[in-house]
């Protein structure tokens, strides 16, 4: 037996997500100016090769993949510091909105971080992991890889739905809910200036860079510490 569509009587009806998982873009100004700058260091970094190189990667690199330690944000670089203060804010601000603190509830928060670039080439690509350890992660573009103002057509950052069985079965009924309902997985194709954070737990992956430049990116991985408050 199987059954019609009806319509329900006008009774309250309410439909709200659980178990969501914030993502926060945003962009920083000025990346124009500040992009070229970082892609000239990092490419000359990459060029001294193993003094800048994690020589003990935790994943399989990619021979078309350059990862850089994981120090970044310790150099004492004017734009490297102008793109970590950019991204520490952004940090603390997600924080803030996120768990409702206000101004002197934040003020008890130390973050540390590791940091460190990516410089992808044609095929290149980065395998599925999460960060242990962190709470939140970021990355932020400093080349696509394409030609100012054409559209980034591969590796796109892919984000792995968290629940698991959310796949397992669907028919017209799930196929294609809207978010936040939806159970595909998620991607992002990064644009230049573009910063994305979300939780260290999430399951990602770079899908391959079918370019022909170079597609360089930033990330980073963050976690807390909090002071007491004061006597």
């Amino acid at each position: 037996m199987s059954w019609r569509a009806t319509t329900m009587a006008e009774v309250p009806f309410q439909i709200s997500p659980a178990f969501a998982v914030p993502f926060v873009q945003t962009q920083l100004p000025g990346a124009d100016s500040l992009n070229p700058k970082l892609r000239a260091l990092f490419l000359s970094r990459e060029a001294e090769g193993a003094v800048y190189a994690n020589i003990n990667p935790t994943m399989q690199i990619d021979r078309n993949l350059f990862e850089s330690r994981f120090d970044l944000f310790h150099w004492d670089d004017v734009n490297v510091g102008t793109l970590r203060d950019f991204c520490t804010a952004a940090v603390f601000r997600a924080v803030a909105e996120l768990n409702g603190y206000d101004r002197e509830r934040v003020s008890r928060l130390r973050m540390s971080a590791d940091a460190w670039f990516h410089i992808t080439r044609q095929s290149g690509q980065f395998g599925m992991h999460n960060h242990p350890m962190a709470t939140w992660s970021g990355i932020y573009c400093v080349d696509s890889g394409y030609p100012d103002g054409s559209p980034v057509e591969s590796a796109r950052v892919q984000f792995m739905h968290p629940v698991p069985g959310a796949g397992s079965f669907s028919d017209m009924s799930v196929a294609n809910m809207r978010a936040p309902w939806s159970n595909r997985h998620k991607e992002i194709a990064l644009e230049p200036g573009q910063l994305v954070l979300f939780p260290s737990w999430l399951m990602h992956q770079v899908l391959p860079y079918r370019g022909t430049g170079e597609r360089i990116t930033v990330a980073f991985n963050a976690w807390f510490k909090d002071l007491p408050e004061a006597a």
